[in-house]
């Protein structure tokens, strides 16, 4: 596990170009990976039930993070047109 140590302060919300947009985007993607990662790695630290809550939560963000992922390569697809 890691120190959380980057701020959380900016805004995520109105990006000025799609350039910018798409970057955040991706930005964002690696950054869901790793959060899911430490919280599969933490779920070992808790007893059956929890942990296994912890793993389907970790599951569903993995999910998530696939459609992002998807969304991603659609826009790089459509933008290298």
């Amino acid at each position: 596990m890691h120190d959380h140590n980057h701020p959380h302060s900016h805004s995520h919300a109105g990006a000025s170009s799609p350039e910018e947009a798409l970057a955040l985007l991706t930005y964002m993607l690696s950054h869901n990976r790793h959060h899911a990662e430490e919280l599969h790695d933490l779920a070992h630290c808790f007893d059956d039930v929890a942990e296994d809550l912890i793993h389907q939560a970790v599951d569903k963000l993995g999910e998530s993070n696939d459609l992002i992922e998807q969304a991603l390569s659609l826009i790089k697809n459509s933008s290298a047109e």
